[in-house]
């Protein structure tokens, strides 16, 4: 048995004394997002702060909690707040949380955040479903021995997020009346903003927004053999393409005022996956 994975065992023991509840779909929400946790039928809640030698997240405005229950007729575990590379975590820690969740038994992975918009036409309080994404800037979760319980050495990247549950997503919004970008979402690993020429090399790399998180979250999920989509919510123009100077409560406030239209989205999606 590997060290992660004896770890993420000791974690799973200490979730089954609490609750036997078994999510199909594991949900992550991002910076400003995590009221979506209280808009579902609540089973049960568990602090992180319960579970021996789980990181606790340290961001403002991120609850620090699973929260277990059901939007329509689909089982889901929500991670109220996530851990960041930038908050000092080892990369294994910042992934637990994902390989936890897959132990537990969900079989999708629906990774939320809060992002800088790059590509022309986007603007604050767009929503962009992730089709691709780009994490050449932050170290490799999979990096040391491999973990055969949870996958292969080698694993294949060429579908991270899979095209059913985008084709999910687009009805979804389509249903609802929301318009809905697409793109390839950067992962670097702040906590600072990124510079304006940081922003330009992006946009020369493809990337349409970047963030602090989500691509070693998705790279350990697929590793994993779990389904994964996600949704960037646009909360503010990057470096040197907006004059605004940036900062963290820029992003609470734009979530807060779009948070409507992006629960009912994730949760209509969720109800059909």
């Amino acid at each position: 048995m590997g060290k992660i994975y004896e770890r993420v065992s000791d974690c799973l023991e200490c979730v089954r004394e609490k609750t036997d509840f078994i999510p199909k779909v594991a949900l992550v929400l991002g910076s400003g997002l995590g009221d979506l946790a209280e808009q579902i039928e609540i089973s049960s809640i568990l602090d992180y702060t319960e579970i021996e030698g789980f990181p606790h997240s340290t961001v403002a405005g991120h609850k620090g909690r699973f929260v277990f229950g059901y939007i329509e007729k689909t089982p889901v575990v929500i991670m109220q707040g996530r851990v960041h590379y930038y908050e000092g975590y080892p990369m294994e820690d910042v992934v637990l949380p994902i390989r936890l969740m897959y132990a537990m038994g969900a079989e999708i992975l629906f990774l939320t955040n809060a992002a800088g918009g790059l590509s022309d036409g986007f603007q604050c309080g767009d929503l962009m479903m992730i089709t691709d994404q780009i994490s050449s800037f932050v170290p490799n979760p999979l990096l040391g021995k491999n973990e055969e319980e949870f996958g292969a050495r080698f694993p294949d990247m060429s579908e991270i997020y899979q095209k059913d549950l985008q084709e999910i997503i687009r009805a979804s919004a389509k249903e609802l009346d929301i318009s809905l970008k697409e793109g390839i979402y950067l992962q670097f690993t702040g906590p600072s903003y990124e510079t304006p020429a940081e922003i330009r090399m992006c946009k020369m790399l493809g990337a349409s927004a970047v963030g602090m998180s989500t691509a070693v979250e998705a790279i350990t999920a697929n590793h994993m053999g779990m389904k994964i989509c996600g949704i960037s919510f646009i909360s503010n123009l990057a470096a040197g393409i907006s004059s605004r100077r940036l900062c963290h409560e820029e992003v609470k406030d734009a979530a807060d005022e779009v948070a409507p239209k992006f629960q009912a989205l994730v949760k209509l999606a969720v109800s059909k996956m």
